[in-house]
């Protein structure tokens, strides 16, 4: 059985079962993409700050040259890292990406914060004042101009963001020759983003949520009197369909519409993730209950940049939205 799809804007579909990648080290994700490439994953979240693109296109060249697999049945996302936000350095960064994964083109390229820090070999740059971000005024508009551009170029074959709020959405609707197709947010019964999720519908984005699960490993915020999988309502709704806490978190996000992208290198989460989430449906009961749980808890707030104009969760900060 293959994973459902969503059909993008674009006019691309993209499996709605990824694998994530955030948080994987590099010694192990090569052996984890691909094993999940041999349960059936055919969709991959990638990031260049994550550290580990050229570990992960070690296991797509390895898998499409044992012929298990080929190119065009992959969907590959990455992302635009914060220092390189001027519109010169975009292209640049695009194909960085791209020699690491081993690949000629991206499926999907998401500028992964709206926030630019300073331009430079330094990925996290920080002012000695403060200790946190040093930022520069580049605005994210201008940003995406150029990503378009790769678009263009077939260096990638569609765009989007991550970590925009709804004032951010709407400016770049408003501006954007190519419109995104994909946001990737935060998204969990602690934090729904019900109103931000229907914006995104009502301008044909789809939405892709991370940290579907809670994020445990985060080390950022933990909001929640329990930690997400051990809620008792979880834990109950879980026991009813006879299903584990993450795939009834799972399968409350995909039978909406939202793309989940679980992070794991465990071969049997992976394939419970995978495989077990498509044969059952939550009832509008247990939906409801697990809606119940929402309290804005968001895991992560990327405080580093609080102060900047362009700081998606920081109240006060979006004056030039």
């Amino acid at each position: 059985m293959s994973t459902p799809s969503f059909l993008l804007s674009s006019g691309t579909s993209m499996p709605m079962v990824g694998l994530g990648t955030w948080r994987s080290p590099p010694e192990v994700v090569t052996q984890a993409v691909q094993d999940a490439i041999d349960i059936g994953y055919r969709h991959f979240d990638c990031a260049h700050i994550y550290g580990n693109e050229a570990h992960v296109g070690v296991a797509i060249r390895d898998k499409i040259q044992e012929g298990v697999v080929t190119r065009d049945e992959l969907f590959i996302t990455s992302k635009l890292w914060n220092t390189f936000h001027k519109p010169e350095l975009v292209r640049a960064a695009c194909e960085t990406s791209l020699r690491d994964l081993g690949l000629d083109y991206l499926d999907l390229y998401l500028m992964h914060w709206p926030m630019a820090y300073k331009s430079g070999n330094n990925l996290y740059p920080t002012c000695p004042d403060t200790g946190r971000a040093a930022f520069e005024d580049i605005d994210y508009i201008d940003t995406w101009k150029a990503m378009e551009e790769l678009v263009d170029s077939g260096l990638v074959h569609a765009i989007g963001v991550s970590n925009f709020n709804e004032k951010q959405i709407n400016r770049l609707l408003c501006q954007a020759k190519l419109k995104p197709v994909m946001l990737q947010i935060e998204c969990h019964p602690y934090l729904r983003q019900k109103s931000l999720i229907t914006l995104c519908y009502d301008n044909a984005i789809g939405v892709t949520a991370y940290s579907s699960l809670g994020s445990g490993h985060t080390p950022y915020e933990k909001p929640g009197s329990y930690p997400l999988l051990q809620h008792p309502i979880v834990v109950s709704v879980a026991e009813k369909y006879g299903r584990t806490p993450a795939q009834v978190l799972l399968r409350y996000q995909t039978q909406s519409g939202i793309i989940v992208i679980p992070r794991s290198v465990n071969k049997q989460h992976m394939h419970d993730n995978f495989k077990r989430i498509w044969d059952f449906e939550l009832a509008i009961d247990d939906v409801k209950a697990i809606d119940g749980l929402d309290c804005n808890g968001r895991f992560m707030t990327m405080k580093a940049a609080y102060g900047h104009p362009h700081h998606p969760f920081e109240l006060g900060q979006n004056s030039q939205e």
